[in-house]
């Protein structure tokens, strides 16, 4: 059995299977932090467009139509958020009032097989706009 120059006969095979489960999971960490942060991204993009929406819609009534409509091709767009609820807070859609719009979705994170993490994280944003206080708002 012939050795290395330095003595270290399989050294390197070993190293490899040492390291190569703490390279998979740091992917997989890495891979579930960022369907996390892409998922928070929509979540706030979508809130934004939704509370846009809803500060320029016709009636109160409408408000949360308008608001489901306008987040939910901001939602889909990457497919990061399960199930998404959008929820229009309608008693303060008044000339000069402020909307308040929350989207909340869940990130589905259990095909990643990560020891520790769970199977699923919610993610929530709330976003404000200002109805311009000289328009009119049916009721």
């Amino acid at each position: 059995m012939s050795m290395g120059r330095d003595g270290a006969c399989g050294s390197l095979t070993l190293e490899l299977v040492v390291l190569t489960p703490v390279v998979a999971l740091f992917l997989l960490v890495a891979l579930a932090f960022g369907r996390y942060a892409l998922a928070s991204e929509q979540v706030v993009a979508g809130a934004r467009a939704a509370a846009d929406a809803v500060a320029v819609a016709g009636s109160a009534g409408e408000a949360q139509q308008v608001a489901v409509a306008a987040a939910m091709p901001v939602l889909a767009s990457l497919h990061s958020c399960v199930a998404p609820i959008v929820t229009v807070d309608s008693n303060s859609v008044v000339p000069g009032g402020e909307v308040r719009v929350s989207v909340t979705c869940h990130v589905d994170l259990s095909d990643l097989l990560v020891p520790g993490f769970p199977g699923s994280a919610t993610v929530q944003a709330v976003q404000v706009a200002v109805i311009d206080p000289y328009r009119t708002i049916a009721s």
